[in-house]
This record gives structure tokens, C-alpha cells and sequence, in this order.
């Protein structure tokens, strides 16, 4: 069995509101194994025989809307997956952790989207950014609340939906599912 994260956009944001001890009974209700919430914000540790991410992230996002009448992007990852979140984003070395995010994005904008992305929000921020494998890396240097670099944003312009986390959430969660 695989070990999996779903990381659910938007759960406890607004009017989102779910338990967490609902979601972890909607997972083994689907058949899921070893299911464990972390953090309070849609953070869900499951095993799964190995399989394509994106039929999962079509499975959780019916599940959201059937189940919760919530409409919810997730990104499923595996643990190596999660782990290159961490450690393949280039400011986790200097910056600081609650400020440096992973964007997990729904697909590979690619490097001419990133790069019109980079040149329409110049001068806007202090924001340090870079793309990785269907993930945006931002250091939310003045912090992410204080951004204008959105979430809208960042979608209307890579063409994916995303759901970011810190380096100190990633950590946590990698760190469980070892």
C-alpha cells in the first residue's frame, strides 16, 4: 500500500467549515486505509494501492460536493511527492518556513505561463517565485496575508487550480507519513 496526502483548498476558509472527524469518516467510508487528518485545514494521510493521482483528486472532488455540498480543489500526493514539495522548493534554505509555500497545482502550467505569470505581477510584491513540477514555489517574504499575489491570480494565469502550504505544515505532514 501507498501512503497518500489529500491536501483540500479551502476547508475551514469562509464558509467551507467541515470537521475533521467527518472527513476521516467519509475516507474509510470510500474504503481507505490508515486515514488521519493533520491540521484542522483539509490535510488528509491515506493508504492506497498505487495508483494515478489525478483518478484520486476526481474521487475526493465528487466525495466534497456529494457528501459536504462543498465545491473543493485537491491535490494528492505521495509522500516523495509531498517530500519534493519541501525539499525541491529553492527558498526552503533561506527562507522562513511559515513564509515559504508550495502552490500543489492541478497540472504543469509550463515555463512560458510561469514566466507571463512573473512578468504581470512585477513590481507588485516582494514575493520570490519558481516553478516546479506541478507546483508553484513562493516565498511570501512580508507574508502570504499581506500578498497581492492571490490564489485567483495564480490560477488566471498558470491555467491551474492550487492549494499551497508552508514548509512547516509539509514538514509535519511528511514527517507522518513515514
Amino acid at each position: 500500500m501507498t501512503r497518500y496526502v489529500a491536501l483540500f483548498g479551502s476547508i475551514n476558509v469562509g464558509a467551507n467549515r467541515l470537521k475533521m472527524a467527518d472527513l476521516r469518516y467519509a475516507f474509510e467510508r470510500e474504503e481507505f486505509e490508515d486515514v488521519e487528518t493533520v491540521v484542522a485545514s483539509g490535510n488528509v494521510l491515506f493508504s492506497f494501492d498505487e495508483r494515478p493521482t489525478d483518478g484520486l483528486e476526481d474521487l475526493f472532488r465528487h466525495m466534497m460536493r456529494e457528501r459536504f455540498d462543498i465545491d473543493s480543489f485537491v491535490a494528492v500526493r505521495s509522500r516523495e511527492e509531498l517530500r519534493e514539495g519541501v525539499e525541491g522548493n529553492p527558498f526552503h534554505v533561506d527562507g522562513a518556513a511559515e513564509q515559504v509555500h508550495t502552490h500543489f497545482l492541478s497540472g504543469d502550467p509550463g515555463q512560458d505561463r510561469f514566466d507571463a505569470m512573473v512578468a504581470a505581477y512585477q513590481g507588485r510584491g516582494a514575493e520570490r517565485l519558481a516553478l516546479g513540477k506541478r507546483a508553484l514555489f513562493v516565498d511570501y517574504v512580508e507574508g502570504m496575508g499581506r500578498s497581492r499575489l492571490t490564489g485567483d491570480f495564480i490560477t488566471r494565469r498558470l491555467g491551474c487550480q492550487g492549494t499551497a502550504r508552508n514548509l512547516r505544515s509539509l514538514q509535519r505532514i511528511v514527517d507522518k507519513m513515514a
